[in-house]
């Protein structure tokens, strides 16, 4: 009886270590290795996605005239900046793509076609001045060497789907129903958007290492001292089969800006790339005041 007793004590103690390596406590050859960004993805932004252009039409669409910086807020030393722009001289320097960097390209008309480089590289190709941004998932090194337009972004997923202007809106106002920033914060006026309008999750993406470069056509600028949070959503199909996306931003420049710059920016998924058109860096003169 008591060697009955021992073998089944052994019998139960190995049971249990085996249980617990099958369920990863010891067990390293049984752990799967980490998803990656690709395959942990919740929500699917690759595709072509054209820009709508329903609100701010009138900075957006053309060449604003010279010290049209209405909405945005502005210190003393970006309105001296802006009052000074002058095309000719971005040309002539080879600045035409200072409206093209990355605090600015979301807003240019135009289509964004979004790949996988690799399983933890998002890619973002703009027709708009024929710019690419790469999102980096995971540890990535450092950026080295100059900075650049679209300097470097970091990508990660969040669960459930969230919107930076409007979880902003609600932290900085605690609930009081105040608009942070200029343009209506982004929302032009409606309620905090709820997380249940997104599908399963939200890309955030952290960009940092930019050039300086324009918020407008018109040369009004932001600093290579700004950082850039934005956030990409996608909505449920429509009844109709339309796909939308939604890009919110948060700019802040201790340089140039009072406070935090809030927008927000919609697409529309096509169905492929007949429309892809990339066009290089331009930037038409401003157009002329209309007189009585």
């Amino acid at each position: 009886m008591k060697k009955i007793l021992i073998a089944s004590t052994v019998l139960i103690a190995l049971t249990a270590l085996l249980s617990a390596q099958q369920r990863g406590g010891g067990g390293r050859g049984n752990q799967q290795p980490p998803l990656s960004a690709q395959q942990g993805a919740p929500i699917d932004l690759t595709g072509y996605w054209v820009s709508v252009v329903t609100e701010d039409w009138r900075w957006r669409m053309v060449t604003p005239p010279k010290k049209d910086y209405q909405s945005l807020p502005l210190n003393q030393a970006a309105r001296a900046a802006a009052d000074s722009w002058d095309l000719a001289k971005d040309e002539a320097a080879g600045l035409q793509c200072k409206p093209y960097g990355v605090g600015n390209i979301i807003r240019q008309p135009g289509r964004i076609h979004i790949t996988w480089q690799d399983e933890n590289t998002l890619k973002m190709e703009f027709d708009a001045g024929t710019q690419t941004r790469l999102v980096h998932f995971g540890p990535s090194p450092a950026p080295s060497g100059p900075k650049s337009w679209q300097g470097h972004s970091v990508g990660e997923w969040e669960r459930p789907g969230r919107n930076a202007v409007a979880d902003a809106r609600v932290a900085e106002t605690g609930g009081a129903g105040n608009v942070p920033g200029g343009g209506g914060g982004g929302l032009r006026g409606a309620p905090p958007r709820s997380p249940a309008m997104f599908e399963g999750g939200s890309l955030k993406v952290t960009t940092t290492n930019f050039r300086d470069g324009y918020l407008r056509n018109n040369g009004v600028p932001y600093s290579e001292n700004a950082s850039l949070l934005e956030h990409f959503d996608r909505l449920p199909a429509h009844p109709n089969g339309d796909v939308w996306l939604v890009v919110s931003s948060i700019l802040e420049d201790p340089t140039y800006l009072t406070a935090p710059l809030y927008l927000s920016t919609q697409f529309k998924r096509e169905a492929n790339g007949a429309k892809w058109n990339p066009t290089p860096c331009k930037t038409d003169p401003a157009s002329v005041p209309r007189t009585k």
